[in-house]
């Protein structure tokens, strides 16, 4: 038998799961993607009306997170995105100022995921590097460092 084989963590009771970094999301699968379709109806009439911070309030409302709901979480990016890129600059920092602390955190956390996802639907580098830059100016690194150790991905 080859040591290479081994699965030591097998072996090892302090070993660290996935699981046990973040609590799961309480809900059911099916709910939360019953939820995030709600959720991106609701944003649609928001914006149809123009109300940019009542409908990125309502996408950055109880967002999913944890295993078994990456449909819901990428309905929730693609209605994130639509907002986003719906949103003329120069109204983004009224945008922002009007988000709890929660949310503002929320946002970058779907502004960090669209940035990693390049090409991927109508994610735009230049709109979610601008937002990036008019949160950080409200938000402060804080929000930056609360993101980046946040085990809850979106």
């Amino acid at each position: 038998m080859s040591f290479r084989k081994i699965d030591i963590d097998a072996y090892d009771e302090d070993v660290l799961l996935e699981g046990e970094l973040c609590e799961p999301d309480p809900r059911d699968p099916a709910q939360v993607l019953s939820d995030a379709k709600q959720k991106q109806a609701a944003v649609r009439s928001t914006l149809a009306k123009g109300d940019i911070p009542g409908a990125l309030g309502i996408a950055l409302d109880s967002i999913p997170y944890g295993p078994n709901v990456e449909e819901a979480k990428n309905l929730t990016l693609q209605t994130v995105v639509s907002i986003l890129n719906s949103t003329k600059s120069s109204e983004i920092n009224n945008v922002v100022k009007a988000l709890s602390q929660d949310a503002q955190d929320t946002l970058m956390k779907y502004l960090y995921k669209g940035m990693g996802m390049p090409g991927w639907g109508d994610v735009s580098g230049s709109v979610l590097l601008g937002w990036h830059e008019k949160l950080t100016e409200v938000a402060g690194t804080g929000c930056i460092v609360r993101v980046m150790t946040d085990r809850r991905t979106v």
